[in-house]
């Protein structure tokens, strides 16, 4: 009954809000908008058989972003994690993992070292042009991973002008710490530059992001502090990015070809605690060096026939290095456990390439071709091993009438590691009810290859015992996914558009950690019979004059799964955990600035965990509820300056309430309050842009 409820909320709010407010659709986010991922050619939100959101540079900008993770953040359906102990986040996605989620350069799969999607938070904030997620799985298009959906970060291009040039500066304060352009706080400096001439076009950037780090402060108010913080070490870990990109190419009536070189440099640096025993204390450096090549062309053969060909490589290095450093002497010594030094490579090649055939007005077919390669090495890689992936997919456009699209697919998959599912479908559908109502109906099969590190990486140190497994079979998922949006209104300048959806996903195979069998010291990885997830999201958006307004709710829930193993177990199937999200950008044209709020808030996470009394008893846990709000302010001045100043995490969230006790895994927060972020922040920044 809650959910009804807090959904009716949502929606008469949005419709209180636009018969009372005045809205500006300059630069709206509406049915209009232009997609790519999944489609056979670019078209607009309202045409796509998908249910896409994007996200474009306008918004990123007005929010003064420094990462993905910044924007994606109040988002419905997106919650972030934590990893302190490595400096890393994890995002998921409609309830399930990061794992399950594919991200995208322009098309071109990310490598992610880890289980979790740390390649978010190392692309270039500056480059990007919008970003589309796709909610629901995309195996047959996109192949392993896209399980819970894709997210597609599209990039810049040169742009229509003949030169342009730009330039970023922001300062944060990091809570109640800062220094100015260095040490304390966050520091973000870029400088990018462009051209194009009679099609052809050239741009190139480079961007520094610094980061002091932040500790979680003791509420301690004697001299202890000090000796706590020696004791403690760092919690959020200093962290600095070097980012460069360039991008060349051509483009005429019929063709169009262009390589893109993405670099980055990443240095995250973990001071462990002292130990009060020997005033000795583990210092790590984890440093990341990333580069991602692309080479992507399309050829319009005939007004009937297009071929979209992608060559990318992308190379990952991850290098730990561990020394004992003694406070007492100032000595550094590099450690000889097991596993603290550490160099471990992957590197993952694609070729793709894609038909376009219209047969005619209610038929058109996209067959094509997919080679995936992934390699790994390292000390705490078993071997030199490398994963070959073979795929033949189709996919075919129907429209039988006017108002009706039928969208069916199928890929075909061949692995030289693991049994792949032999077939993928799926089928997407939408029918336009009249002018005002649009409905999408859709099943789709999901996998997942088990990753490299899953098989064969092993983290044996004095802390660790994981072992890969190589013998894990493929996740799979059947999902089932609907929404209905109503263009409600469209007159003069005010557009008022709502979108309710739902889901319904069941996994089997899923992959995760236990004890192992053999070894009850070693943990290990192992297929899980089966995983589910479902909810329900609303969105409603308003534009009019003056303000934009997104105000949006979800209902997710997430399968308790004691009851794989203890069906008759008294607790319910699903723990739900709700959302609320609110945008507001309201422009004051006379003075060319405007002010933006971007909130959410996150319901309490509930679980269940056996109780101390009992092994076959289980009690409710939650990890408490927050809300998340930004607010700015962007003024331009002059003819190419901007400047944009606010307060991030306005209601100065830390960390959250957790009653769980269990212990978690290695770089897990179990039992204890869970660390999110290091609190209020004040930003303030300025942008030239000049072009001719």
């Amino acid at each position: 009954m809650k959910i009804y409820l807090l959904l009716l909320l949502v929606f008469c709010g949005s419709i209180a809000l636009a018969q009372h407010v005045k809205v500006d659709t300059t630069g709206a986010n509406d049915l209009k908008d232009v997609v790519v991922t999944g489609q056979y050619a670019p078209q607009s939100l309202k045409n796509s058989v998908y249910k896409v959101r994007t996200i474009s540079a306008e918004k990123i900008r007005l929010r003064g972003a420094v990462n993905i993770q910044q924007v994606l953040s109040t988002e419905l359906g997106f919650r972030f994690s934590n990893d302190l102990t490595l400096g890393t986040s994890d995002v998921t996605i409609m309830g399930m993992s990061g794992r399950n989620v594919k991200v995208l350069l322009d098309g071109v799969p990310m490598i992610d070292r880890s289980d979790t999607r740390e390649s978010l938070n190392q692309i270039d904030i500056n480059t990007i042009e919008r970003i589309e997620i796709v909610e629901g799985p995309m195996s047959v298009v996109y192949g392993s991973d896209a399980l819970a959906g894709v997210i597609n970060i599209i990039t810049k291009g040169a742009g229509k002008s003949h030169l342009n040039v730009t330039a970023r500066v922001q300062e944060e304060t990091v809570g109640k710490e800062y220094s100015a352009f260095t040490d304390k706080g966050n520091h973000i400096q870029n400088i990018g530059l462009s051209w194009q001439n009679k099609g052809w076009s050239a741009l190139a950037g480079i961007t520094h992001n610094d980061f002091g780090g932040w500790n979680i402060k003791s509420s301690t108010t004697s001299r202890d502090i000090v000796d706590q913080d020696l004791a403690s070490g760092n919690r959020w870990k200093p962290k600095e990015q070097w980012l460069a990109n360039t991008k060349i190419g051509y483009h005429n009536e019929n063709f169009n070809i262009w390589y893109r070189l993405d670099g980055q440099q990443e240095e995250i640096i973990s001071r462990g605690g002292m130990n009060p025993l020997n005033y000795i204390a583990e210092w790590q450096t984890y440093k990341t060096l990333r580069y991602t090549h692309q080479l992507q062309s399309e050829w319009k053969v005939t007004p009937s026939f297009h071929i979209n060909a992608i060559a990318g490589y992308s190379d990952l290095k991850r290098l730990t290095s561990t020394i004992n450093h003694n406070f007492s002497t100032g000595a550094d010594i590099l450690s000889t456990e097991q596993g603290k030094q550490d160099t471990a490579k992957f590197n993952s090649t694609i070729l793709r390439a894609t038909a376009q055939y219209v047969l005619n007005d209610q038929i058109s077919f996209q067959p094509g071709i997919e080679y995936n390669r992934d390699a790994a090495s390292g000390q705490r890689i078993s071997g030199s091993p490398v994963i070959n992936d073979y795929a033949f997919f189709i996919s075919s456009e129907i429209k039988p009438t006017d108002g009706i699209n039928i969208r069916p697919g199928l890929r075909v998959i061949k692995n030289s590691v693991y049994n792949a599912p032999p077939i993928i479908p799926s089928i997407n559908t939408k029918f336009a009810l009249g002018q005002k109502f649009d409905l999408r109906l859709a099943y789709a099969r999901g996998f997942r290859a088990p990753a490299l590190r899953e098989l064969y990486y092993d983290f044996v140190d004095a802390s660790h015992n994981i072992i890969g497994n190589p013998d894990l079979k493929a996740e799979e998922s059947n999902s089932f996914n609907g929404s209905i949006t109503w263009a409600g209104a469209d007159i003069n300048d005010f557009q008022f558009r709502s979108s309710f959806a739902g889901f319904y996903n069941l996994f089997k195979n899923r992959i995760t950690f236990a004890q192992s069998a053999q070894n009850l010291s070693m943990t290990t990885l192992f297929n899980l019979a089966k995983y589910k997830t479902t909810g329900f999201t609303l969105e409603n958006t308003i534009h009019y004059q003056n303000i934009n307004a997104t105000i949006g709710a979800s209902y997710i829930g997430r399968y308790n799964e004691q009851l794989q193993n203890e069906p008759d177990l008294n607790i319910p199937e699903f723990s739900w955990s709700p959302e609320i999200t609110a945008t507001i950008l309201y422009n004051f044209p006379k003075i060319k600035g405007n002010v933006s709020l971007f909130y959410k808030y996150t319901g309490k996470m509930p679980g269940y965990q056996n109780s101390e009394a009992s092994a076959t008893d289980y009690k409710l846990v939650e990890i408490g509820d927050f809300s998340l709000a930004d607010l700015m302010l962007n003024k331009s001045f002059y003819k190419y300056l901007t400047i944009n100043a606010g307060v991030k995490n306005l209601f100065d969230v830390t960390q959250l309430t957790n009653t769980s006790t269990a212990s978690g895994g290695a770089h897990s927060t179990g039992g204890g309050a869970v660390p999110y972020s290091y609190g209020r922040s004040y930003v303030l920044g300025l942008t030239f842009n000049w072009n001719k």
